[in-house]
């Protein structure tokens, strides 16, 4: 590992060139540049998801931490080839000051050469993603919207801002649910005139599971309220022959019922974020399934229609700041109280 402090970006270009030199890494073996914005406290979460998915798709990792808005630009890096982290290259960057405003400036140089650029918040996703550069650079846009403090809400605004490419991991985490369930018809031609889904009211796979069953079956399904678990806890089909098909989750299986059947035991764990990441990391095309389950989700057509490429909008923090501090100042009129 090499460590800069109050560096530049020049410095770090040079010292990745050496430490690929002398660990002998080769750019043509690296699928993808996987670029990561990251809170300070969650920089050890996002290291360990990467790891696992590197070994799937060998990547450059570039782990973006911006610190301290208000402070003295200064660029703090680490590099690791190799090592820790597997076969990944790996820079993380402590960005300070207004240099945090223009992330791009250090890491547009670090991009691998001819492959696919991927950009993953590992913290609260941004409300729209044309603010942040490293979002509109990429290929593909990797959310979580359950780290945001109202999951529901921000999977919402994700529908509004969607563009081809997007994606986000609450959708990931319902990939073996939904194998499950539509593998119930695998032997049936049976209508499902109906569903029910039952979930904590803020559980957002719980919400995706919803459009995604309305997109594909054109219902309605319903959600029911429950403390049971922290999570999506069953999925109820209503059959128009009178068949009723239930999977609920038990621990790390799920019981699989249907009527005339006998009960069976299905796999269900709960995965960790690197094998949610690698999932996503193999495709770079658009999820159209995904953007038919989100818009249905939130109420939003032809999201699979629009423009796959954004154009950069500039949004100063600083600048956003001050004029909601002069508004809080407005009375009435509009004037300075």
């Amino acid at each position: 590992m090499i460590g800069l402090w109050d560096t530049t970006g020049n410095e770090v270009v040079k010292a990745l060139a050496a430490e690929r030199r002398s660990a002998g890494g080769v750019a043509s073996g690296l699928a993808l540049t996987l670029v990561a914005v990251v809170e300070e406290k969650k920089v050890r979460e996002a290291e360990a998801a990467a790891t696992i998915a590197a070994a799937a798709h060998p990547c450059r990792l570039l782990i973006v931490v911006r610190s301290d808005l208000e402070g003295r630009s200064r660029l703090d890096a680490e590099i690791v080839v190799g090592g820790r982290l597997g076969p990944a290259e790996a820079v993380v960057m402590r960005m300070y000051g207004r240099l945090a405003l223009h992330a791009e400036s250090v890491v547009m140089p670090l991009l691998a050469p001819d492959v696919p650029v991927v950009t993953w918040w590992h913290q609260e996703p941004p409300d729209m993603i044309a603010n942040d550069f490293l979002g509109v650079v990429a290929d593909r846009r990797i959310t979580d919207c359950a780290q945001a403090h109202d999951p529901v809400a921000a999977l919402r605004q994700r529908a509004v801002d969607y563009a081809p490419g997007d994606t986000d991991l609450t959708w990931t985490r319902i990939t073996l649910w939904r194998t499950l369930v539509a593998g119930a018809f695998d032997t049936t031609e049976a209508r499902v005139t109906g569903a029910t889904i039952v979930a904590p009211p803020k559980d957002p796979t719980a919400w995706l599971m919803k459009g995604w069953l309305q997109s594909r079956l054109g219902i309605v399904p319903e959600l029911q309220a429950s403390d049971r678990a922290p999570r999506m806890h069953a999925v109820m089909l209503q059959c128009e022959n009178g068949d009723t098909v239930t999977v609920t989750r038990e621990e790390n299986t799920a019981l699989f019922s249907r009527t005339g059947q006998e009960d069976r035991y299905m796999p269900l764990p709960k995965r960790p974020v690197g094998d949610e990441l690698a999932e996503e990391l193999r495709r770079l095309d658009a999820d159209q399934i995904y953007a038919d389950a989100l818009g249905s989700m939130a109420g939003v057509s032809g999201l699979d229609h629009k423009p796959p490429m954004r154009v950069h909008v500039w949004k100063d923090p600083a600048l956003a700041a001050q004029a909601g501090d002069e508004s809080a100042m407005a009375g009435p009129g509009g004037t300075a109280a």
